[in-house]
């Protein structure tokens, strides 16, 4: 023993009895394992491991956490509701209603157990003997190509369609089963029935059972019968197995509904008197259809959509508020009745223009083929207007053509029905027709005969002037024929109709209603490149010295440059920019409406001129709300607190502020809608002078002339209309915005005010009302203003300190008027109006 060991002498028997216990559990561990029993036990166990481990690796280790269904939201459509609060149209690729578990009724619910899983409420997510079963299937189909039966509970359904799809395979039934233990183990029985019945797929595009009783039966599922319930249970396994609309398929439904309803009696949910009257009703569905909200206002629909998916994006993925699957609910301005009378009055005035011109051609074309009645339906061609219908022509001999139509039903175009002229050809429409042609037809006696749809088209806005919402707006004859929509996206010069903002900065800038400016040849100098360029009235001449009031009714173009140039070009192009009308150089002819715009932005203009030139924003969304009721947008919007209250409580009423900014002097922007009240009562306009209302506006008409404009309206509503070929071109010499414009304006305003109040514009604090002599511009004293629209003395609205020094008596008035009257008897214009047509004063 050396001197360590010696020192320290418990040390060394410490390490020697470890050393001898390890040994000894190594020996006892040894020993063991020779026994043959205990080595298999170990290998057994290993093996478990093993397996284990690999089962985790091969399908638990990547699923999806069930807990995450606790949170789930099924996609949802998005419902758009009008100015009355009612459903006009619902975006959608899924049709789902959601519904919570209580709203279904019991027996609906027993019936989906009958058919799909009875020992619902009794397993924890897989039904063994089942299983067990659908493994036998698969083994004795191996091979066959046949697909063996799933023998999923609810549970695993919900677990296949929500969480890890619809692949066929072994491998998916495991992890199925996996996670509808999980799911068990999470949600509650009644939890997972109301996702299984808010999910699942049942034909026709309805998802979930509140959908599919209105697609197959129009009914919610409160008020389905017995077996209209056991028919919604049976479809899951294969709804195009089980299509009405066929015989086998019929026949297959009433089988396979019986069987549910046998189920169901077997488990005592209904009793023998319930199931013999089920098993005799006939299944009595109705026929599929398309969205029950029609195609009103299409246009309108599909801009609100743009805009949702410009602030919310198209798919699920995109968001939790997406156009297609966030369940919004959208509150519109659109006005049914408003909508109506625009797409009524705009068609009215395509097609009273194009008549006589001959056929326009065909609307579309379709590769010809066995299956044309599905390659028409999913065209979505259509047309919603009086009793006419989209048709392909399927084949054609010497006297008649074949048609189909999108039911699938078929009939007859005899040539006799086809003679008009096609434009294109000068020969009847009939020689040009070919199999595959989309046309338009309409019934006449047992056949069907050829309708037009104008080649020319045009787009119209009706706009609330108090907050700038959109109650109307058509962008063309159809959207179903043509999704291009003039109203929002046709650039298209305005011509004489952008004159009111060109004249509001000249009063901007020192010039009043009252000023003279002389109507006569008006030259600039460009440039040595450019030389110089000479402006003219529409047909040429001149009137001499005149009001800006006059130059404004009678549209004069040389008066226009000739203010526009004193004022400034710089100056102009900022206010029609600040109006938001556009964005233009400052050349002289884009005073003449030589810039572009649309018909949605000059509309809006001019409403911001009856807002006393305050910005508002066009909307054709009041606000959205999620699914569950949160406003989302507009992002600081709020409700009005007490607006709704049955009883006044003594406080003072709650009011709106203005929220846009001041664009222009609101002196300014009422001064130019009194004097455009002038174009309606004795200048290019009087075609609406009828109406008998305060009214203002402008007409407009673009060289060639390849537009033609109204802007206008009262103090609450401005509707603006255009109409020009989509490729511009000349639509005839006697084409002016006062003949073909304004009467459709007239014919959709018309109704619409009728029967509201005729309220003045108002006038801004400041203004102040002056009686002048209206051709020469002087401050009368002694004579005053009448309701004739021709009268000499006017009221005349000025700034402050801006009112005409010169002034007129009543006997020099008195003399002027004479004169005119002697004017008549020489051949010469007797009023302004005649005067206009003979100039040539609409630009």
């Amino acid at each position: 023993m050396d001197e360590a060991e010696a020192t320290n002498p418990g040390k060394s028997d410490v390490a020697y009895r470890l050393r001898r216990g390890a040994g000894g559990v190594s020996a006892w561990f040894q020993d063991r394992v020779r026994n043959k029993w205990a080595r298999r036990a170990l290998w057994l166990l290993g093996g478990i491991v093993i397996l284990f481990s690999l089962f985790w690796v091969i399908f638990a280790r990547d699923l999806p956490d069930a807990r995450t269904l606790l949170a789930y939201e099924p996609p949802l459509p998005t419902i758009v509701r009008d100015v009355n609060g009612q459903p006009v149209y619902s975006y959608a690729r899924e049709r789902r209603v959601q519904l919570q578990y209580a709203d279904f009724p019991p027996m609906l619910i027993h019936a989906y157990l009958a058919a799909e899983d009875k020992t619902f409420f009794s397993h924890h997510g897989v039904d063994i003997p089942g299983f067990f079963g659908a493994v036998f299937d698969y083994v004795r189909k191996f091979g066959s190509g046949e697909r063996a039966k799933g023998g999923s509970t609810i549970t695993q359904q919900v677990a296949k369609n929500l969480l890890i799809g619809d692949a066929y395979s072994p491998t998916r039934k495991i992890k199925e089963m996996i996670l509808a233990y999980r799911m068990e183990n999470v949600l509650t029985k009644q939890q997972i029935l109301e996702l299984y019945l808010n999910q699942i797929f049942l034909g026709r595009n309805a998802y979930g059972v509140q959908a599919a009783a209105r697609a197959y039966f129009d009914k919610d599922v409160g008020e389905l019968k017995l077996n209209e319930m056991a028919y919604l249970a049976i479809l899951p396994k294969g709804p195009a197995n089980y299509r009405p609309e066929s015989e086998t398929g019929y026949q297959r439904a009433i089988e396979r509904r019986n069987w549910a309803l046998g189920e169901m009696r077997k488990n005592g949910w209904v009793n023998d008197a319930q199931y013999r009257e089920a098993l005799a009703t006939p299944l009595s569905t109705v026929r599929q259809r398309g969205s029950p909200y029609g195609t009103a206002g299409g246009y309108y629909i599909e801009e609100i959509r743009r805009r949702l998916m410009e602030k919310f994006g198209e798919k699920a993925s995109d968001g939790p508020n997406s156009i297609y699957a966030g369940g919004l609910w959208v509150r519109s301005p659109l006005d049914p009745v408003m909508q109506d009378h625009a797409e009524e009055a705009l068609r009215a005035g395509l097609i009273r223009y194009d008549a006589g011109k001959g056929w326009s051609g065909p609307v579309g074309e379709i590769q010809m083929s066995d299956n044309w009645r599905r390659d028409l339906a999913v065209s979505n061609i259509g047309i919603d207007y009086q009793d006419w219908k989209a048709a392909l022509v399927v084949s054609k001999n010497a006297g008649a053509a074949e048609l189909g139509f999108t039911d699938g039903t078929t009939g007859t175009l005899p040539a006799s029905g086809a003679q008009m002229l096609y434009r294109r050809t000068d020969r009847p429409a009939f020689d040009s027709l070919k199999a595959g042609d989309l046309i338009v037809v309409t019934k006449n006696g047992g056949s069907w005969a050829l309708r037009n749809i104008p080649g020319v088209s045009g787009g119209m806005v009706i706009e609330d002037t108090h907050g700038g919402r959109i109650h109307a707006l058509q962008g063309g004859f159809d959207a179903r024929l043509s999704s291009y929509n003039r109203a929002t996206q046709a650039m298209r010069q305005p011509g004489s109709t952008i004159k009111p903002f060109v004249y509001a900065a000249a009063l901007d800038n020192g010039m009043t209603p009252a000023s003279i400016i002389v109507d006569g040849p008006f030259c600039v100098f460009q440039s040595i490149r450019l030389g110089q360029k000479c402006f003219r009235n529409f047909s040429g001449g001149g009137a001499g010295p005149q009001t800006m009031r006059w130059g404004i009714e009678q549209s004069r173009n040389l008066m226009t440059v000739r203010a526009a140039s004193q004022t400034g070009m710089e100056r102009v192009v900022r206010t029609i920019k600040a109006m938001g009308i556009g964005d233009y150089q400052p050349y002289l002819s884009f005073a003449l409406g030589a810039g572009e715009t649309t018909v949605a932005r000059l509309t809006n203009a001019y409403a911001m001129l009856v807002n006393h030139g305050r910005q508002l924003d066009a909307k054709v969304i009041d606000y959205a709300q999620d699914r569950h009721g949160k406003v989302i947008w507009p992002e600081r919007w709020q409700p009005c607190q007490g607006c709704n209250m049955p009883n006044w409580d003594g406080r003072a009423m709650p009011r709106f502020s203005n929220e846009g900014r001041q664009l222009m002097n609101p002196m300014t922007a009422y001064q130019m809608v009194h004097i455009t009240e002038g174009v309606i009562q004795r200048g290019t306009a009087t075609v609406l002078r009828d109406l008998d209302r305060p009214l203002f506006g402008k007409t407009g008409t673009t060289n060639g002339p390849t537009n033609v404009w109204f802007v206008g309206g009262s103090p609450d509503l401005v509707a603006g209309v255009y109409l020009g070929y989509d490729t511009p071109r000349s639509l005839g010499g006697y084409a002016q915005g006062g003949r073909i414009a304004a009467p459709i304006w007239k014919q959709a305003m018309a109704p619409i005010l009728k029967d509201m109040p005729k309220t003045p514009f108002i006038a801004p604090n400041g203004i102040r009302m002056v009686r002048i002599d209206r051709r020469s511009g002087k401050r009368v004293y002694g004579a005053w203003p009448t309701d004739d629209p021709k009268a000499s003395v006017i009221w005349e609205a000025f700034k402050p300190e801006t009112e005409p020094r010169r002034t007129i008596r009543k006997e020099e008035v008195e003399a002027q008027d004479k004169a005119a009257a002697r004017t008549g008897a020489t051949g010469r214009p007797t009023n302004d109006n005649d005067f206009l047509q003979q100039q040539g004063g609409i630009y």
